[in-house]
């Protein structure tokens, strides 16, 4: 399982301080973003190898299952 930050949101909002920087914002005045967006994803070939049973509303509830 992995638990971490969703990757192409962060790369719009990193977009978004580049672009401001460009027109001309000092780099030190930017606020710093904090992550909004979570993806939780659950490998199942790594689990039945472990021998580990997950819970249907886990397995529900991620938003990428690995066969």
């Amino acid at each position: 399982m992995a638990y971490g930050t969703d990757v192409p949101d962060m790369e719009r909002r990193i977009a978004g301080l580049v672009d401001r920087i460009l027109r001309g914002a000092k780099p030190g005045g930017i606020p710093i973003l904090q992550p909004t967006k979570f993806e939780l994803s659950i490998n199942l070939k790594a689990t039945r190898t472990l021998g580990v049973d997950l819970p249907s509303s886990l397995l529900i509830s991620a938003d990428e299952v690995i066969e």
